[in-house]
C-alpha cells in the first residue's frame, strides 16, 4: 500500500467542497488528474470514498469515517512544514548590526563567534562606526539594529537596555596603582590621564565632582580607545575605560582596576526603528545577545 499526501489532500479537498470541479480549481489540477488521485487512493484502500450521482457528490459511510483522520494527518503535516520553514528562516539569513568602533573591536566579535557555533548559516555583518553614527545607521535602515551607549532618543527609535558597566582605570602591571585595593578618582590626580574626546568625557564630567572634573580638563584626549591603550603601553600615562575592552587590555599587557568613590556607570542599549519588523535571523541574534549579556558574570 503506497498512499501519498497528494492523494490524501485530494480526498480531503473534494470531501470539504463536495465538488470535483471546485476541488480541482483549488488544487490547481485538472478534473481528470484529481479523479485519478481519488481513484488511486480508493484502490490502495480497497474502498469507495464517494457516491456519485447526477445531482451531488457525497461521502460513503467509510469515507465519512476516514475523512476526519485524513484531515488530522494533513493538519499535522502542515504544522510540520510550518515549523520547518520557521526553523530555516531562523538559521538562514543576513543580519546587519551597527555598533561603535570600540565594541566592534572587542565585544561583538566574541559574541558572533559564539553565535555561529549554534547558527552557522546566519551571516552577521558588522557596521563599525563612531558612537554618534550608530543611531543614524539604524534610522536609515542600513542596520537591522544597533548597540551603543546612552543617547538622546529620536521619536522613531526605541532603546532596550542591554548592560551597564563601571569605569576602570587602566595602567601597566608594574604601576603603583596596581597595589591599590580600592581606587578612587582622587587617586588619579597626579597621573597623566588619557581619555577620549566627545561624549565619553562629557558623561564622565557630568557624574564627577568639581575636583575630579579637573582631571578631565587636563587630560590628553584622543579619538579612539586603541590609541589610548597604545599610549598607556608606551608609558605615556594611564586611561579609563569599560571592562568589555579586557581582551585589548590584555593584548597590551596592561591591567585594570575598578574606580570607586564615586562609581561611574555607563549604560548600553539596543537601538531599533519603531516601524522595523525584524527578520527571523535578526530577531534570533538579538535575543542571543540580550541573553548572553544579561548575565552578571559575563564581563567578570
Amino acid at each position: 500500500m503506497n498512499i501519498s499526501f497528494r492523494q490524501l489532500r485530494a480526498f480531503v479537498t473534494v470531501a470539504r467542497m463536495g465538488s470535483f470541479t471546485l476541488a480541482a480549481e483549488s488544487l490547481f489540477l485538472t478534473q481528470s488528474a484529481l479523479s485519478g488521485l481519488i481513484k488511486e487512493l480508493e484502490q490502495n484502500w480497497g474502498v469507495t470514498l464517494f457516491e456519485r450521482t447526477t445531482r451531488r457528490l457525497v461521502l460513503t459511510k467509510i469515507g465519512q469515517e476516514l475523512y476526519p483522520q485524513a484531515q488530522e494527518i494533513l493538519d499535522k503535516l502542515d504544522l510540520l512544514n510550518h515549523q520547518a520553514q520557521n526553523h530555516r528562516a531562523i538559521y538562514q539569513g543576513r543580519v546587519r548590526v551597527a555598533c561603535s568602533q570600540q565594541l566592534a573591536a572587542s565585544l561583538l566579535p566574541e559574541l558572533i563567534a559564539e553565535f555561529r557555533h549554534q547558527s552557522p548559516e546566519i551571516q552577521i555583518d558588522i557596521i563599525d562606526c563612531s558612537v554618534e553614527k550608530v543611531i543614524d545607521h539604524v534610522d536609515s535602515d542600513e542596520a537591522d539594529w544597533g548597540i551603543g551607549p546612552e543617547r538622546a532618543i529620536r521619536s522613531n527609535i526605541t532603546n532596550e537596555k542591554l548592560f551597564s558597566l563601571p569605569f576602570h582605570a587602566v595602567f601597566p602591571k608594574e604601576h603603583p596603582l596596581a597595589n591599590y585595593k580600592n581606587l578612587c578618582w582622587t587617586d588619579l590626580q597626579d597621573e597623566n590621564l588619557i581619555t577620549l574626546k566627545g561624549p565619553f568625557s562629557e558623561i564622565l564630567a557630568e557624574q564627577l565632582s568639581h575636583t575630579n572634573r579637573q582631571l578631565l580638563d587636563s587630560a590628553n584626549k584622543v579619538n579612539y580607545m586603541s590609541t589610548a591603550l597604545s599610549m598607556v603601553a608606551a608609558g605615556l600615562g594611564i586611561t579609563v575605560c569599560l571592562p568589555y575592552s579586557k581582551q585589548q587590555i590584555q593584548h597590551y599587557d596592561l591591567t585594570m582596576l575598578k574606580i570607586t568613590q564615586p562609581i561611574v556607570i555607563r549604560h548600553f542599549y539596543i537601538f531599533q526603528r519603531k516601524s522595523a519588523v525584524l527578520s527571523e535571523a535578526a530577531q534570533h541574534f538579538k535575543n542571543f545577545v540580550l541573553n548572553r549579556l544579561s548575565h552578571d558574570d559575563y564581563f567578570a
